[in-house]
């Protein structure tokens, strides 16, 4: 008996068994925290330090996970902080909003969107924000989407720049330098029009976009022929 007639034998009889997968949660939004609206539906910068997103990714550390804190800026995409720590503590988000800060262009509007994970609904992350004059976005749902542009930042650095698995955090934290370095000023965007996420960042106005556009409801309005 071949494999193949071998499985179906076992489907018939209910023999098979369902393979588990293991997704690493690292957005916990049961809290007592202030949860904020979603300030940037059908919103697209036109500058950079106009609109930040946020988000929160593993990286595979042997048998165990670290977690990775990224802030991008939306228009540029360039990755402007980072943090990485054996925990899901606040603390590490908090280190990537200072590096942020510490890039900050000008004092002009800026919006901070995440997910309405603990991290970002805490008090002391809320609070910087307020003290720095940057309004506050939260994702309503659990759709991707929500938060379009920081997921495709998470997997260009996961697809292609970082490796499965590390064998400690200081071997995965000196990786994670350097693919965010290579992803900064090597790596061309088809959504910046084929520029980096550094050279884009000194630019202003709207870029062509040779890609998907990733900002959320948005409809694109194709014309029709005559």
């Amino acid at each position: 008996m071949g494999r193949d007639a071998f499985f179906e034998l076992l489907r018939e009889n209910g023999l098979l068994v369902r393979r588990k997968r293991y997704r690493v949660r690292t957005t916990f939004s049961c809290h007592r925290f202030r949860k904020y609206p979603n300030l940037i539906t059908d919103m697209v910068p036109e500058r950079a330090a106009q609109l930040w997103v946020s988000d929160i990714t593993y990286i595979r550390i042997g048998h165990d996970f670290a977690y990775l804190s990224l802030i991008t800026d939306a228009y540029s995409r360039k990755i402007i902080g980072f943090s990485m720590s054996h925990d899901l503590s606040t603390d590490s988000c908090l280190k990537a909003l200072r590096m942020a800060l510490s890039t900050r262009l000008t004092q002009g509007p800026l919006i901070h969107h995440s997910d309405r994970g603990t991290q970002y609904c805490s008090r002391a992350y809320t609070q910087l924000l307020k003290s720095k004059g940057i309004a506050i976005s939260m994702t309503q749902s659990g759709n991707p989407r929500d938060n379009a542009i920081a997921e495709r930042v998470n997997g260009i650095l996961k697809m292609e720049l970082l490796k499965e698995s590390y064998e400690n955090i200081n071997v995965a934290n000196q990786s994670v330098k350097q693919a965010i370095g290579i992803y900064n000023t090597l790596r061309p965007h088809s959504s910046l029009d084929m520029a980096t996420p550094e050279k884009a960042h000194g630019m202003t106005g709207p870029i062509r976009r040779r890609w998907q556009n990733y900002y959320p409801k948005i409809e694109m309005e194709v014309p029709m022929e005559s």
